[in-house]
């Protein structure tokens, strides 16, 4: 089994109200499930958010905590309900109504990777499925609501960054002939899971380092932006979705040669989205 659920990396000392997380960063694949897959352990890592653990690694140093899970997407897909159970994959399994995602083979225990390759060549049974819910799922979302709860404690409200990547190719159908293809998809639900001035807020940081960056489309934010997300409560969530090609070799799953540069671009958005969060009186004092 992957040996931690999660890793919790907390700043110094909590200056903002802003919490960064990573579901799908996790690369900790057992070797009982890559002996049971169809597929090889390059294939199998086609749907992970390679290195965005490492692209945002800097946020505690600017005051705010990061969340980073331990299990991969391929064995536990933490940006889903622990009740999006497959019926095509988990014996014993009952359809629960029309689930898009589900029905794709991306539940909360996924049938498919990227390209919709499939992992298995049969059923996995509802305990098994069951046990990577309790030893994995679980204990990273406790992580996540815990530093929620405790970012509105202390501040009176709780901003959510849910880091994710995407693929080039997602944007080709949205991209339009003579202008710059979006780099930064903004995903708050249409404004169901965060308040506008935040994503504004958000959104401009992004801007600001000369990246192009959409809202909602084609990404809207999943489970995680859809559960967390509160903004009546005080409480918003922002999923961000970056390109990969900026960073990393799809086709090998390595860095690429901007890698280090565009890491040091991104420490300089993180500042500025951890200022989002700090009150107004500290973050004229920092400056």
């Amino acid at each position: 089994m992957p040996k931690v659920a999660y890793q919790l990396i907390h700043p110094e000392r909590r200056t903002t109200s802003v919490v960064f997380a990573s579901p799908h960063s996790g690369r900790d694949y057992p070797w009982h499930f890559i002996r049971r897959t169809n597929l090889n352990e390059h294939t199998v890592r086609s749907s992970e958010d390679a290195f965005v653990d490492q692209l945002f690694d800097s946020a505690p140093q600017f005051g705010a905590p990061f969340l980073k899970a331990g299990a991969p997407r391929a064995f536990i897909d933490l940006n889903r309900s622990d009740d999006e159970l497959d019926p095509a994959l988990i014996q014993g399994a009952q359809r629960q109504g029309h689930n898009p995602r589900v029905a794709s083979g991306l539940g909360v225990v996924p049938r498919v990777v990227a390209n919709g390759k499939a992992i298995y060549s049969g059923k996995i049974t509802m305990a098994e499925a069951e046990r990577r819910i309790a030893q994995y799922w679980r204990p990273y979302h406790e992580a996540l609501q815990g530093q929620l709860d405790q970012a509105h404690l202390m501040f009176g409200e709780a901003i959510l960054i849910d880091c994710h990547s995407m693929p080039h190719e997602a944007m080709d159908a949205v991209a339009r002939s003579g202008i710059r293809r979006p780099e930064v998809v903004l995903g708050d639900r249409f404004g169901a899971a965060a308040d506008e001035t935040i994503v504004d807020r958000i959104e401009a940081a992004f801007r600001d380092a000369g990246l192009v960056v959409t809202r909602n489309t084609p990404f809207a934010g999943a489970y995680i932006t859809q559960h967390y997300g509160r903004p009546l409560r005080r409480r918003h969530a922002v999923q961000v979705e970056i390109d990969r090609a900026l960073y990393m070799n799809e086709q090998l799953i390595r860095p690429n040669g901007n890698f280090k540069s565009f890491r040091a671009l991104l420490r300089g958005v993180i500042a500025e989205l951890a200022k989002i969060g700090r009150p107004e009186k500290q973050s004229l004092a920092a400056e």
